[in-house]
């Protein structure tokens, strides 16, 4: 299971049961286990958990495009590799901690190509995945400042307006035109949190005509106008 925000959950059977709160300040001694609950005999369960810290300029705009929550299930890679960072953080051989986050980052990549299968929930990255709605998904990218129509899109997906409406609707979970204004959003965010830009620099920057028009799309979006959060971050 990939949880790229890190919300709070709760893992339990079918059974009606009260859940442990399990403190996330806890660490487990070098090479050991943590234990919860009842510290001997054979535990009802083992877990195997891992972060990520991102690298990049803008990582809250590469976790927006993730789905919520990745549940991956009957994947032999996967497994294969889940057993292999087991082994590796048991062990005290030289060069482990090297190993492991190596292959934490195939487990990554292997959980990140699932979201573009057919049974992954709809997303960005499924939408990526079907090659002609990346088609126009990589040039709404690529020129987001352009005053795109559904038509447009259609036309670079070499599909009818209405197959491509449906199609990307079903494919990324929201319309075109809903999905554009988002990704604006997220981009617009992203330049107000860094400094020297002003509102209508940004406006024009991700396809808006006039100040205006983009701060009454940004407070409908966002919840604030653009100066307040650009102030709040």
């Amino acid at each position: 299971m990939l949880l790229p925000t890190t919300p709070g959950f709760t893992i339990s059977s079918f059974a009606p049961v009260p859940p442990a709160y399990m403190d996330p300040n806890q660490v487990r001694e070098a090479r050991g286990e943590l234990r919860y609950g009842e510290q001997t005999g054979q535990p009802d369960m083992r877990s195997l958990g891992g972060s990520f810290l991102f690298d990049c300029a803008d990582p809250g705009l590469l976790v927006s495009l993730l789905p919520e929550v990745v549940h991956l299930q009957g994947s032999t890679r996967l497994s294969q590799l889940v057993q292999m960072v087991g082994e590796e953080s048991a062990d005290e051989k030289p060069g482990n901690e090297f190993m492991c986050s190596r292959l934490v980052e195939m487990l990554l990549v292997e959980a990140m190509r699932s979201t573009t299968s057919g049974s992954a929930p709809p997303g960005l990255l499924r939408g990526l995945g079907d090659e002609r709605l990346a088609a126009a998904l990589k040039q709404m990218h690529a020129h987001i400042d352009r005053s795109w129509s559904v038509a447009q899109l259609a036309k670079i997906a070499a599909l009818s307006r209405s197959s491509f409406f449906e199609r990307f609707t079903r494919t990324v979970g929201v319309a075109p035109m809903e999905y554009l204004l988002s990704w604006r959003m997220e981009i617009a965010k992203e330049l107000l949190r860094r400094d020297g830009l002003s509102v209508s620099e940004i406006a024009e920057r991700i396809g808006y005509g006039s100040t205006s028009a983009f701060s009454v799309a940004f407070t409908r979006h966002v919840g604030q106008p653009p100066s307040h959060y650009a102030r709040a971050v």
